[in-house]
């Protein structure tokens, strides 16, 4: 089988769908974002705080392209598609589901998570819609599944995951 790729804006449900399919699906899970940290030895917080947003990128990048492409579920970091080597590389090496939410649904989830350097300071809400604006079609055109998670328990989400991944023949 080839790798699972979950992308997906922050508060999707990437980690915790990540680690319900690998189960399903008895794979090894990944979570993109925990890889950089333990590789980095510091909190993504430090990481965007001493190297910015781009350094964090750089890192990301360079886990993405080091895990395993085979019998494999990845959850990304939800600005996973910002750069096109990272697009190409997914689409190469496996399926691409994009787990989405509305931006009320996202707001929600993250209304008390303080560990987000993006919507840090400001208006959460309005750092949401604005992300997820300027994220929404290049997670579109990448996705070669796509999941509305909005109001929905993860089992259920993991069943139309399994249900579109066995009509795609994977």
């Amino acid at each position: 089988m080839k790798a699972i790729y979950l992308i997906g804006f922050m508060g999707t449900g990437k980690t915790t769908i990540g680690k319900a399919l690998g189960e399903q699906l008895k794979v090894q899970v990944t979570d993109c974002d925990d890889a950089v940290v333990e590789n980095a030895g510091k909190s993504i917080p430090r990481i965007f705080e001493e190297e910015g947003e781009q350094g964090f990128r750089d890192m990301e990048q360079q886990t993405l392209m080091q895990l395993p492409s085979d019998n494999h579920v990845i959850a990304t970091g939800g600005g996973v598609v910002l750069r096109s080597e990272n697009r190409a590389h997914m689409k190469k090496n496996g399926i691409i589901v994009w787990l989405e939410a509305s931006t009320d649904e996202i707001l929600k989830r993250l209304e008390s998570d303080q560990t987000r350097p993006l919507l840090a300071g400001g208006n959460k809400a309005e750092r949401i819609q604005v992300l997820y604006d300027a994220r929404k079609d290049l997670y579109e055109m990448t996705a070669d599944i796509r999941i509305d998670t909005t109001g929905k328990r993860p089992d259920e989400i993991i069943g139309e995951i399994m249900s579109r991944l066995a009509e795609s023949h994977v």
